[in-house]
C-alpha cells in the first residue's frame, strides 16, 4: 500500500520524505489555508521535495472555474494531481482532464456509489472519507470494504481507492488488510506507526546493559 501525507506543511513533509517513507502528498484548501502561504508557492515547493502525485484542490465548484483553476495548478509541476469534488461538475472536469493526461483524484466520496461514478469518469484515484463516516455512526472502513470488492469485478476501472480522513493506526492497518491501494495520512497518525511500548521497553533495556558493560562501537 502507498502512502501519502495529509498535509501542507513543508517542514513535515521534508521529516518525512528523509524516511523514504512517502509516495505522495494529499493538500486541500484548509491546510493550504493553515499555511498562510500562496497556493501555488506550497504546491510548488511540495512538488519539489516529493516525486509522487502531489494533489491540489481546485476551489471553483463550477466546470469552467474547475477547468481554469486545473490549468493554474497543473503548470505548477508534472506530478500535480487535481483534486476535484465528487459533484456531477467535479466528474464532468474529471473526465475533461484525465482525457488530457492529468492526474485527478476525485475527493468527498462517502458512498460505494459515488466511488463507482469517479472510476467511470476515469479518476486516478477516488478518496473515501472514512473517519467522517465514523463520526456519523456509519461503518467507514466497511465503505472501502464494498468499494474495492466492485472494483475488483472490473478490471477495466484503473482507478485507485485513497483512503481519507485516517484518524488512527487501526485505520491504516485496516486498509492495509482489505488491500486498498493508498492512505493518505495526517503526520502525526504517521508518527503513530512507530509506537509501540514494547518497542521502547526493549530499547531502554538494551541500552542500559550497553551501558553498564561500558563498550562504545569503534
Amino acid at each position: 500500500m502507498k502512502f501519502f501525507v495529509d498535509t501542507a506543511d513543508v517542514a513535515e513533509i521534508k521529516l518525512l520524505a528523509a524516511s523514504g517513507l512517502l509516495d505522495g502528498v494529499t493538500t486541500n484548501p484548509s491546510l493550504v489555508a493553515k499555511s498562510g502561504r500562496r497556493m501555488h508557492d506550497v504546491i510548488a515547493e511540495i512538488c519539489a521535495i516529493v516525486p509522487g502525485p502531489v494533489s491540489a484542490e481546485v476551489a471553483a465548484t463550477d466546470y469552467d472555474g474547475m477547468m481554469a483553476e486545473a490549468r493554474v495548478l497543473r503548470a505548477i509541476a508534472g506530478n500535480v494531481t487535481i483534486k476535484v469534488p465528487l459533484t456531477p461538475d467535479g466528474l464532468r472536469a474529471c473526465r475533461a482532464l484525465t482525457s488530457q493526461g492529468t492526474m485527478v483524484n476525485v475527493t468527498l466520496c462517502f458512498s460505494a456509489a459515488q466511488a463507482l461514478l469517479a472510476a467511470k469518469a476515469g479518476a486516478s484515484f477516488v478518496s473515501p472519507f472514512v473517519g467522517r463516516l465514523d463520526d456519523i455512526g456509519e461503518d467507514g472502513m466497511g465503505l472501502i470494504a464494498d468499494i474495492l470488492t466492485i472494483f475488483r469485478h472490473y478490471p477495466a476501472l484503473t482507478t485507485e481507492v485513497l483512503v481519507a480522513s485516517v484518524r488512527s493506526p487501526a485505520h491504516v492497518v485496516v486498509a492495509a488488510k482489505l488491500g486498498a491501494h493508498v492512505a493518505t495520512i495526517p503526520p502525526a497518525v504517521l508518527r503513530q506507526l512507530f509506537a509501540h511500548p514494547l518497542t521502547d521497553k526493549g530499547l531502554a533495556a538494551f541500552l542500559a546493559d550497553w551501558a553498564k558493560a561500558g563498550l562504545s562501537i569503534g
